[in-house]
């Protein structure tokens, strides 16, 4: 769940990893499948042996359906156990692609209510493997515990760093390139960005604020542009960070501000990326947030956590 702090809701721990561990780190890679040409009478006995809900139907090396447990109560009602699998699958399969975010993943399970979702990997269109609430859950568990250890040795005050230094303004800066169209590392260089803001004693709050919408920033750049780079700016009293290119820019900056609006192409989304809800998640759990943007120029968009010292 999100913190609410000053009408704001700040991104819990859970949001923050979810937004760093990609897809293919909390799947399953055993896959249990089945063929077109299989029977219900089969499907029934697979669904029962080894309690799972839905079963990917794979003809050769390619999924051309699922089979989930509607069906088979489907076949059930109608008698009907006897028919083939593809009489009876569903052939428009919503996947996930195995580099998403596994925040995209969690939004799908919340927008269709599916109980699992083939992973499939987007170069080459084979299934790679599965995914379950359960598997999530799992994954980011096993993540809060060993970074709950992290986060008690790093707990004390970011301002630590500037104590010994002498000077009218004094800030460390952080610099990140970013390749437009790499899908694959989509939220690399904002991980690194977290290692280096914990290593600098950062809280884990305010980390936790600054990678969100790092995070959001950078898959702005890969979608949209050719490249760009992010630039973090440690200060005393405040973290402020820019994220700049010479992509096409923003025609209609407010538009761009509504949630689920997306000029992202339809293959894009596809892939899991471009859901339009990148600059409303970065305004919303950063303390500061403005945008400059020329139509076929570029922009700088920066946003601001501030410290408390």
């Amino acid at each position: 769940m999100n913190v609410k702090e000053n009408d704001k809701e700040l991104p819990s721990k859970i949001q923050e990893l979810a937004y760093e561990f990609k897809v293919k780190e909390a799947m399953t890679r055993d896959v249990i499948t089945v063929a077109p040409d299989d029977t219900m009478k089969e499907v029934r006995k697979l669904l029962q042996e080894k309690r799972i809900s839905g079963l990917p139907v794979i003809d050769g090396d390619k999924m051309v359906g699922i089979i989930s447990i509607d069906n088979f109560i489907n076949c059930i009602m109608y008698g009907k156990t006897a028919i083939t699998v593809k009489e009876n699958m569903t052939t428009d399969v919503v996947s996930l692609n195995i580099d998403e975010p596994l925040i995209h993943a969690i939004s799908k399970f919340d927008k269709f209510g599916y109980g699992r979702f083939p992973v499939v990997d987007q170069s080459t269109g084979e299934l790679v493997g599965v995914i379950t609430k359960g598997d999530i859950i799992k994954c980011l568990l096993k993540k809060l515990e060993v970074n709950y250890h992290e986060e008690e040795i790093h707990r004390y005050r970011a301002s630590h760093i500037f104590e010994d230094i002498i000077s009218s303004k004094t800030s460390l800066t952080l610099r990140y390139k970013i390749k437009g169209g790499d899908y694959k590392h989509a939220g690399e260089q904002s991980g690194y960005l977290k290692i280096n803001l914990l290593r600098l004693g950062i809280p884990p709050r305010v980390t936790r604020q600054i990678i969100v919408a790092s995070c959001e920033a950078e898959m702005n750049i890969i979608i949209f542009t050719d490249g760009g780079e992010i630039i973090a700016r440690v200060q005393k009293d405040k973290i402020r960070v820019n994220a700049v290119d010479n992509g096409p820019g923003i025609l209609d900056v407010e538009k761009a501000m509504e949630p689920g609006f997306s000029t992202a192409p339809d293959w894009v989304r596809e892939m899991g990326f471009g859901a339009g809800m990148g600059l409303p998640n970065i305004k919303n759990c950063t303390d500061d947030m403005s945008i400059n943007s020329r139509p076929g120029k570029g922009t700088n968009l920066e946003f601001i956590v501030y410290l408390e010292i």
